[in-house]
This record gives structure tokens, C-alpha cells and sequence, in this order.
């Protein structure tokens, strides 16, 4: 239907209470204008909420497909993982002993003083600290230290702790001239030792008092 049929169209003629006389073009127009308020309504009302769901669900399941690759991943990668964490345990068991038990800190610690008194050096100070400071598996023990000597003897003395078969690290080292050609160093030394099973249980314990 043209626009000058439209022009020309006479609508006094059409009764809008009978459809079935309506010329076919104004049938034709009034079904299509039916058709499109029957989609717009049913977008407004239903098809918009089912597209947000749609959008929803297609976001889910990137995320799910994302997740599944990434489990898959670690599954293909697991003997992987696994080797891994031997080899974990391997180097933590190595370097745990290297630590010493409480019985072997009093050697551990004559060790120290032996390293000085061999290198010439004479101790002014050598306090270890009388209570230890305690980790999740081991404890730290610091000695202050105050000796005189070379700057030579300082280096020679630094060299054995660090070659001692347990861990010893120096800290806070400062030094300062003192009588003749004689220097003064004041250090800590930090001793470290592993707890035993009864040590590491003790304090557990307060952890799991606190979630409960």
C-alpha cells in the first residue's frame, strides 16, 4: 500500500467494530502495527529478564570453563607438584639439621667462644640472652659479644662462624677504635635451634584455644 492510497483511503467508510469489512490494506497495516506492540510488550515483560539471564549464565560459564582448565591443568601438573614438594621436604629436612637440639646449645655456644679465643681475641663481653625468642619450629638465642683485636682477627673470627657445621649469623656489628692498634667490636650472635615435638605441641595449643 502506497502513501497515496493512503491519502485517498476514505475512513468514514470503515466501522471499527467490524474488522472483516476493513480494505485489505488497512488489515494488513493493522496487523502489522498489531505485531509490533505484541513484540515490544512481550520484550518489556518477558524477553528482557530472559536476556539478562542469558548474559548471567553465559558469564557463569566462562568462569566455570576457566576454573575447569585451571583444575585441569594442576591435575596434568600433579606428579609434578608432588615431586616438588619432596624435594621441599628434602631441603627443609637438610636445613633443619643444621640446627641444633637444646642438649647441643651449650656446645654450640663454647663453639663460639672457642672461635674467638682461637683467632686471638679477647672476649670483654660473651652474655648469652637468658630467654630465648621462639618461632613456629625453632628458637633464636642471641649472645652479645664484646671483643678486642685486629680488624684481620674480626674477619678470620666472622669466616669460622660462618663455616660452624650449625647456623650462627653476627648482627648489629659495630666497630671502634680502642687501646694501641687494638679495635673493639661489639656484635650479637644469633644461635638457632629446632623445638622438639613436646616445645611445638605447647604452642599449638594457645592457636587452637583461640579458634575455639
Amino acid at each position: 500500500m502506497t502513501l497515496d492510497e493512503l491519502k485517498n483511503l476514505d475512513f468514514s467508510n470503515i466501522n471499527p467494530n467490524d474488522p472483516g469489512s476493513w480494505p485489505a490494506a488497512v488489515k494488513a497495516a493493522s496487523l502489522a502495527l498489531l505485531f509490533l506492540v505484541l513484540l515490544g510488550g512481550g520484550y518489556y515483560f518477558a524477553w528482557s529478564d530472559q536476556l539478562d539471564s542469558l548474559k548471567t549464565a553465559e558469564a557463569e560459564e566462562v568462569k566455570l570453563r576457566e576454573t575447569f582448565l585451571d583444575k585441569k591443568k594442576q591435575a596434568i601438573n600433579l606428579d609434578l607438584y608432588r615431586q616438588q614438594l619432596k624435594d621441599i621436604e628434602q631441603s627443609f629436612g637438610a636445613l633443619l639439621r643444621q640446627l641444633p637440639n637444646k642438649k647441643e646449645m651449650d656446645a654450640l655456644v663454647t663453639d663460639i667462644n672457642q672461635a674467638g679465643l682461637g683467632r686471638g681475641l679477647e672476649f670483654q663481653l660473651f652474655r648469652p640472652a637468658q630467654n630465648e625468642t621462639m618461632s613456629d619450629f625453632y628458637a633464636e638465642l642471641p649472645i652479645t659479644i664484646s671483643v678486642t683485636g685486629s680488624y684481620h682477627d674480626f674477619g678470620a673470627f666472622a669466616s669460622d662462624i660462618a663455616q660452624l657445621p650449625r647456623i650462627v649469623t653476627l648482627a648489629d656489628i659495630s666497630i671502634t677504635p680502642g687501646k694501641g692498634d687494638r679495635l673493639s667490636m661489639n656484635a650479637t650472635a644469633k644461635t638457632y635451634r629446632y623445638l622438639d615435638d613436646n616445645e611445638i605441641a605447647a604452642r599449638k595449643k594457645p592457636a587452637k584455644d583461640k579458634k575455639k
